[in-house]
């Protein structure tokens, strides 16, 4: 803002991006639910959270064109420093023995309190990280092929950014979320497709990297408790269609507990599925929907998609997923920006949204501020796209 000033350029300026635009046309369909919202307030607050998302992605597009490194780098060092404290926890820091994993580790959860949302925050924050230290490895070789010596800042930056890669990846694994992990492993697969030049190298790259994965599960190198965390849920997740009258042992609680949750929202969705309930409804009306023996609403109903459904209907639902489609295509676009760095990071924001894509199937992502995070993401996002505008226009 203060630059515009200087610059005695208007205060108030519009953005044409992508990005702005689905944004608050998200945000538009969203408050029709107001009208029959089951509560006025708690539709606001989860309304005003896109609206928040908006705001942010058009004043990032009002700054500098160079700016976009800074904000991921702010977004990297966020998430870092989220991620000591989850390792923190991990190590003994916690003392919540419902969060007790390998019968002496803890369930890491940052400050986010809850071990999912946390994983959320790692998830979204790994690609970024990945792809900061990637990009600075040519730009060194470059530098030490022209000049003969090593470029200082850049070589700082590949540590830096190298050092938050494995603090965020150990605070992930950590985290000991099953959607966090499999949202990553999804996102990185985007990636992998997405780096090479044409489509067909990153197809095949990517599936030599899915025959490598089963290959080293199938010879047993992949960690017993990993495995059966991941086996034992997937086995469940896909067999049970009604959890009414399903046996409930301690070892598969957490799941039976979230298809629970699923079911509350499709007969939440079955009442009004065409506009919902409206926003933030679902555990405000849960009580009147929920199964017997499931009395705590939780907040949300662990998959975002079916939460969506109850709370927002149809047209809340197809509107949200039209926008990630939309911002999908876009980012895939910016694979032609002329800029190895830009283009690099688009490739870590497709990353991002596939990994949220995935995620919120399990989890509801847009919590304790993560909203904010992705509003500056999709913000770098916009910045890219405005800049590879122009430099098309300018050919």
């Amino acid at each position: 803002m203060a630059d515009r000033v200087r610059a005695q350029r208007p205060i108030i300026a519009v953005s044409t991006s992508s990005p702005l635009l689905a944004a608050v046309g998200l945000t538009a369909v969203f408050a029709i639910g107001a009208w029959n919202s089951a509560s006025l307030s708690h539709w606001l607050r989860e309304w005003l959270k896109w609206v928040v998302i908006s705001l942010v992605i058009w004043q990032l597009t009002l700054t500098k064109a160079d700016h976009w490194r800074w904000l991921t780098f702010a977004v990297l060092l966020s998430a870092t420093a989220n991620a000591l404290v989850g390792l923190y926890i991990f190590l003994g820091g916690s003392g919540a023995d419902h969060l007790v994993i390998l019968s002496r580790f803890y369930r890491a959860f940052g400050t986010f309190g809850q071990p999912n949302p946390f994983g959320g925050f790692m998830g979204i924050a790994l690609p970024v990280a990945l792809m900061t230290a990637g990009s600075s490895i040519p730009v060194i070789v470059d530098h030490w092929r022209k000049k003969r010596r090593v470029d200082h800042d850049r070589a700082i930056m590949l540590v830096l950014s190298a050092i938050a890669c494995l603090v965020i990846a150990a605070a992930l694994i950590a985290s000991w979320s099953r959607g966090a992990w499999l949202g990553t492993a999804v996102a990185l697969l985007a990636m992998f497709i997405a780096l090479p030049r044409r489509l067909i190298h990153g197809v095949a790259l990517a599936a030599a990297i899915v025959l490598l994965l089963f290959f080293v599960w199938w010879i047993g190198l992949v960690p017993d408790s990993i495995a059966n965390r991941l086996t034992g849920s997937v086995t469940e997740l896909v067999t049970i269609s009604d959890v009414r009258g399903v046996a409930v042992y301690p070892w598969n609680y957490a799941v039976i507990e979230r298809l629970a949750h699923w079911q509350a929202a499709l007969n939440m969705a079955a009442d009004s599925p065409l506009l919902g309930l409206g926003l933030g409804s679902y555990e405000v009306v849960y009580d009147d929907y929920r199964l017997v023996s499931w009395e705590e609403p939780l907040g949300h109903a662990h998959n975002y998609y079916l939460n969506l459904l109850a709370e927002a209907g149809i047209v809340g639902l197809v509107a949200y997923v039209g926008f990630w489609l939309l911002i999908i295509r876009s980012t895939w676009s910016l694979r032609q920006h002329p800029d190895r760095s830009a283009r690099l990071a688009a490739i870590a924001l497709l990353g991002c949204w596939m990994y949220i894509a995935v995620h919120s199937l399990f989890d509801n992502l847009y919590v304790n501020n993560l909203f904010l995070h992705i509003g500056v993401l999709l913000g770098v996002l916009a910045i890219l796209q405005i800049q590879l505008n122009s430099t098309l226009d300018l050919e």
